[in-house]
């Protein structure tokens, strides 16, 4: 299964990014190959419409999660209609915070802001 995450740099050291919709990148972790993969949210939200077209682009990609700080509304309605869940980030590491989704200690994100 494909996790994604906002970051700020193209690092599996990176910290998540504070907003979804303007995170310059996504981190794309592989939970069965454990590989890691990038994509970069500045050609995507050069489109238009950052946080919306992000959620397009990475459901396209075959996300079926998505851990976060915060999320918009608009990108919200789309990945929930997608069958994207979204969970609340914790801090530390990505690897941490795929720990924590996997044993089932992340909370399902449940306030979106009206813009992102």
């Amino acid at each position: 299964m494909k996790i994604a995450f906002p970051v700020s740099e193209k690092s599996i050291d990176a910290d998540i990014h504070d907003s979804f919709g303007r995170a310059p990148y996504f981190l794309i972790y592989n939970t069965i190959s454990k590989e890691v993969d990038y994509l970069d949210h500045r050609t995507v939200a050069a489109q238009g419409g950052s946080g919306i077209r992000a959620a397009q682009v990475l459901a396209d990609y075959g996300i079926k999660v998505i851990i976060t700080s915060q999320c918009g509304e608009n990108a919200e309605k789309f990945l929930r209609s997608s069958g994207v869940l979204i969970y609340k980030s914790i801090s530390g590491s990505i690897y941490d915070n795929v720990d924590a989704y996997q044993n089932n200690r992340l909370r399902v994100l449940s306030e979106f802001k009206s813009r992102d």
